[in-house]
């Protein structure tokens, strides 16, 4: 028996028109007649919700995605492609059915269309018939509107455009997509923050205001020094001394009810809400899988914020345009930002610089902010317009980053941005480059399939910052006491002329995440005391959520001094620190070589490095780092192996790395987002959370639809060291 679809466009002998009331769904699961929906599994058909996952063969591109073979068949009878929202009859919204099957809700759709998308967002299919929301909206030019005569003109009305025969002059042809509005010249649209306090923030003030757990609340500083003892005869001008500190764990936490023990653990303490601000690439090097799976990663993103984060989402080729404003993530903003993310197409050239441009904009016009402010941004390609590569100079790839977000000393306006390099075209260079300025961090996607837990891991933590602007001065006490060096990686820091105090810039702390610093002092020889004080730390840093200063004085440093000379083993904590800087300083000479030509003096160093390492005391000890080091080093070595080799993924995994080390914060770079991978410094718990909830619904197993609930805060467990 036909479907009702089919029968109604019988009734009416129009075969492109149906009128739908509000309580209807489309049932086409008793149509015998109609066309199924395309066996292949298409790129776009990615973007289908995971609920509907089962398990099948690995596609070409990734076998860590398993798709149902009838994917789009069965997902788009049951939920909307476009909003992820379940179809049920009777639940108040208009059912749109296309001509090649496949149903969505009609104001999801007809806003698709609205953004200039006119194919299927499951099968790719190209419609001929396009449907647009009634009754207001005026038939575009060269197509033709069609509406049955006594239709009523009400908010269930539907209309279906078919497309007439193109324009066969050039000038028609290159009309820009319909339907978009130029962006505002200033972009203070922003959503108004109207934050909701809730019974557990207002529990979390009043905890604060009691004084319960001050100390998980704040930043843990604990020094360690080279060896415990020094001989009151002896002297060093180069004595070492760690610096650690260690953000506070996620306020508090607790297991939610779950069958699963598997899954993880969900945090239910308040946070510091998000503005944040994507800078996505859909030039016509993006089309196919790498746009379908960007859609994908998106969607993860815009379900994982919560109503008081706000988003705006610049997309950009040749030239760049704003979907939509800084919007909060309430149901309907995320449901406006799912059904313009979806509607992307993917055409023209690579303009980051003007794309950045307008995400800059976004945050330096807006009139609110929230305590946290990232850009992210992805790319597969090379800027055309703005950086001239061919050049014989260096090109200069600040050119790319306005000056609006480059870190300013005078204004404390600072915005990081987040750099994710696509494939094997992006220029890892570049973004590398605007990510260290900005202060911000590079990853390496080199498979496509694990973009969306690139993306989860960097949400994972800018979801969780609990340390604001935090700043950390050091002062020499001993009076013959002088600094002679500090080791803070990308950290702005400076010792003063004196030699007598210093101070590292740290910035932003995720929950659980720590920081070391590597202090080189001198030892002047004691004669009258059985210790020397060396050095006094004190941090001053802003918590986002309370909006407190708050200010810690550390304990003295000091060494004990011994009348006679022992030997003393070297502190693991200073040694693993050493080891860490020293393959940091090696990947960079081994870099510089490999651009210059010479991959075998490259693969020298890091060998050399890797022996080096071999033989300290933590690697003796199986030290976790250490063991971590030495992957990476030997996966760089591998990535060396050719020129071809080295152009294609090298560059920039190697890029990656030194970003990661630099700013001790984990990246994406190979398979470091993998459970299994020993390539996983700096990971922290809400990292590992939000990357775990995103592979749960890649694999779309049945306990994973519970992660799809927002999750707004995150657990927090001790990291191993």
């Amino acid at each position: 028996m036909g479907s009702k679809w089919r029968k109604v466009k019988l009734a009416f002998g129009l075969n492109l028109c149906v009128y739908s009331p509000r309580n209807h769904v489309a049932d086409n699961d008793d149509d015998e007649e109609s066309p199924p929906p395309s066996e292949r599994r298409s790129d776009a058909a990615l973007l289908s919700p995971p609920g509907d996952w089962t398990s099948a063969p690995p596609t070409p591109s990734s076998n860590r995605l398993r798709l149902s073979k009838s994917l789009s068949r069965s997902s788009s009878k049951k939920t909307c492609s476009i909003c992820l929202a379940t179809m049920r009859r009777g639940d108040g919204q208009a059912i749109f059915t296309a001509e090649c099957s496949h149903s969505f809700h009609f104001h999801c759709i007809a806003s698709n269309v609205k953004h200039g998308n006119q194919i299927c967002p499951v099968c790719r299919a190209k419609w001929k018939e396009i449907p647009l929301q009634g009754p207001t909206l005026e038939p575009p030019m060269g197509r033709a509107r069609i509406n049955p005569v006594d239709w009523h003109q009400n908010n269930d009305f539907m209309t279906v455009i078919r497309r007439l025969p193109p324009p066969r002059s050039s000038s028609a042809r290159n009309v820009a997509p319909l339907f978009q509005a130029p962006d505002p010249a200033i972009f203070n649209d922003d959503e108004s923050l109207d934050h909701e306090i809730d019974s557990s923030e207002k529990s979390f003030s009043n905890r604060s205001a009691s004084g319960c757990d001050d100390d998980r609340r704040k930043v843990a500083v604990m020094t360690y020094t080279e060896v415990p003892a020094v001989a009151k005869s002896s002297t060093s001008d180069s004595f070492t001394v760690l610096l650690h500190l260690k953000a506070p764990v996620s306020n508090s936490w607790h297991n939610a009810t779950r069958s699963d023990a598997k899954l993880p653990k969900i945090a239910q303490s308040p946070r510091a809400p998000v503005d944040l601000v994507t800078v996505l690439d859909i030039s016509g090097s993006m089309a196919g899988t790498k746009l379908a799976l960007l859609k994908r990663a998106m969607g993860f993103v815009i379900q994982n914020l919560g109503p008081n984060d706000r988003l705006a989402v610049i997309a950009f080729s040749s030239t760049a345009r704003r979907l939509f404003p800084l919007r909060r993530m309430s149901e309907a903003g995320r449901q406006q930002a799912l059904q313009a993310v979806n509607s992307l197409v993917a055409n023209g050239g690579t303009n980051i610089a003007e794309g950045l441009r307008k995400g800059a904009k976004i945050m330096e016009d807006r009139r609110e902010n929230n305590p946290v402010a990232s850009i992210i941004l992805l790319s597969d390609g090379q800027d055309t317009y703005t950086v001239n590569s061919s050049s014989q100079n260096q090109p200069n790839y600040q050119l790319l980053l306005p000056l609006s977000i480059r870190p300013n000393e005078a204004s404390g306006f600072k915005i990081p941005v987040h750099a994710f390099g696509f494939g094997a075209d992006h220029d890892a260079s570049s973004m590398h480059s605007i990510s260290e300025i900005s202060g911000g961090t590079f990853s390496f996607i080199e498979t496509e399939s694990v973009i969306q837990d690139a993306f989860a891991q960097c949400i994972g933590g800018l979801l969780s910052v609990v340390v604001k602007d935090l700043n950390v001065k050091i002062e020499c006490v001993h009076p013959s006491i002088r600094l002679g060096s500090l080791k803070a990686g990308s950290y702005p820091n400076r010792i003063l002329s004196n030699q007598r105090a210093g101070s590292i810039d740290v910035g932003d702390l995720y929950a659980d995440e720590e920081r070391d610093f590597l202090l080189s002092v001198n030892v002047p020889a004691e004669t009258s005391s059985n210790e020397t004080s060396l050095l006094k730390v004190k941090c001053v840093y802003n918590d986002p959520l309370t909006k407190e200063s708050v200010t810690l004085e550390g304990k003295e440093v000091r060494i004990e001094r011994t009348d006679l000379t022992r030997r003393e083993d070297v502190s693991i904590e200073v040694d693993r620190q050493h080891n860490r800087i020293r393959a940091a300083e090696a990947m960079a000479q081994a870099r510089t070589a490999a651009e210059n030509g010479d991959l075998a003096g490259a693969i020298s160093i890091l060998e050399n490095v890797r022996k080096a390492l071999s033989a300290t005391v933590s690697a003796k000890s199986h030290d976790r780092l250490c063991i971590s080091l030495d992957a990476e080093l030997k996966e760089m070595q591998e990535r060396m192996a050719s020129r071809h080799i080295y152009e294609a993924s090298g560059r920039a995994y190697i890029l990656s790395g030194l970003s990661s080390h630099s700013w001790q914060r984990a990246t994406a770079r190979g398979d470091s987002t993998d459970g299994s991978s020993l390539v996983q410094a700096y990971q922290t718990p809400s990292m590992v959370e939000m990357v775990t909830r995103s592979q749960a619904t890649l694999l779309g197993s049945p306990s994973a639809q519970r992660l799809l609930r927002p999750v707004w805060s995150f657990a927090s467990q001790p990291k191993p060291r």
